[in-house]
């Protein structure tokens, strides 16, 4: 098992940084499809994303979204971070195989524990894709967690 120690609120520094890398595979975008129940063909059909604007299959918006919530919530603040908030900005597409950086910041420590973060996604190339700010009740203290294994999931047609 993996182990991850959060951040407590006091412990929080403007500036902080914390950063979380992912390639998107073509599993990744039917997993996130038939998790959502978003099957929007843009993202599933080769033939039909073709003749589009992208002209090719991209993977939605929120997987870029949600890989930012697993960076809030498994690096920073990490563990015992509640959400309270998210702003999101979808600048350009995310592409089967792109490989993403999600950067996290701390810009303010606000009153009663929270914490307003900017939430930038970028591609392999240093192309920002998505770009926000999210703000997050930090834990009161740190904790380190066992973190369990991730499910096992298969994609039957």
């Amino acid at each position: 098992m993996t182990q991850v120690t959060s951040f407590a609120y006091d412990q929080l520094d403007i500036g902080q940084r914390a950063e979380l890398l992912r390639s998107v595979s073509e599993r990744d975008v039917q997993l996130f499809a038939a998790v959502s129940g978003d099957n929007n063909p843009v993202h599933l059909d080769a033939e039909y994303a073709a003749s589009t604007l992208f002209k090719e299959q991209i993977a939605h918006g929120m997987f870029s979204g949600a890989l930012i919530s697993a960076a809030i919530a498994c690096q920073l603040p990490g563990p015992g971070t509640i959400y309270l908030g998210q702003h999101l900005k979808f600048t350009r597409p995310v592409k089967l195989g792109d490989t993403l950086k999600v950067e996290l910041e701390v810009l303010e420590k606000l009153p009663k524990g929270r914490v307003k973060l900017a939430t930038r996604v970028f591609n392999q190339l240093g192309e920002q894709v998505v770009d926000g700010e999210a703000e997050v009740l930090a834990p009161r203290s740190a904790q380190t967690l066992d973190m369990p294994a991730m499910p096992k999931v298969s994609i039957e047609p």
